[in-house]
């Protein structure tokens, strides 16, 4: 499956996904990666900084599901596959090298290049949207949450401090 305009407009604004796995015993992994971004139509890729239990469940089936969404708009898309791990070679030095140019990542941090082939992808929108709300109305009411979140008041109106 090719990604399109879109999906990869939204993976590259957000580089959040939410990724899942399988683990030996069948229960799911869920790990946030900060590195997710398009690597090419047809694959997504994250680095392995701080991921052992991903990088195993992946050596041991690699099954995977990638979710991206923008908390404001409330859209994203889920992407389910396959990934390898990579610790040499071409893909793994290109994608290193891109994380060095793009965002001024310290390589020697990086234990190794996940990287995704998407087989599925599908959006994700939430239930926002049933009630007719436009795009613009829920960005609203999710920039208003999220900024009364930064400026402390949700704990005045929960009765905490911050």
């Amino acid at each position: 499956m090719r990604l399109d305009d879109d999906m990869r407009r939204v993976v590259r604004e957000q580089r959040l996904g939410f990724v899942a796995t399988v683990c030996p015993d069948g229960t799911p992994n869920l790990s946030p990666k900060g590195t997710t971004t398009v690597w090419d139509d047809e694959h997504l890729v994250f680095l392995h900084v701080h991921s052992p239990n991903t990088v195993a469940n992946l050596a041991a089936n690699p099954s995977i599901e990638v979710n991206v969404v923008d908390p404001i708009l409330r859209k994203g898309y889920r992407f389910k596959g396959t990934a390898e791990v990579l610790t040499s070679g071409d893909v793994h030095d290109g994608v290193l090298d891109y994380f060095r140019r793009e965002r001024g990542t310290n390589s020697e941090r990086v234990r190794a290049v996940v990287l995704m082939h998407v087989d599925a992808a599908a959006p994700v929108v939430s239930p926002a949207y049933d009630s007719g709300a436009s795009e613009d109305e829920v960005a609203q009411r999710w920039r208003d949450h999220h900024l009364g979140l930064a400026g402390g008041s949700h704990f005045a109106a929960e009765g905490g401090s911050p």
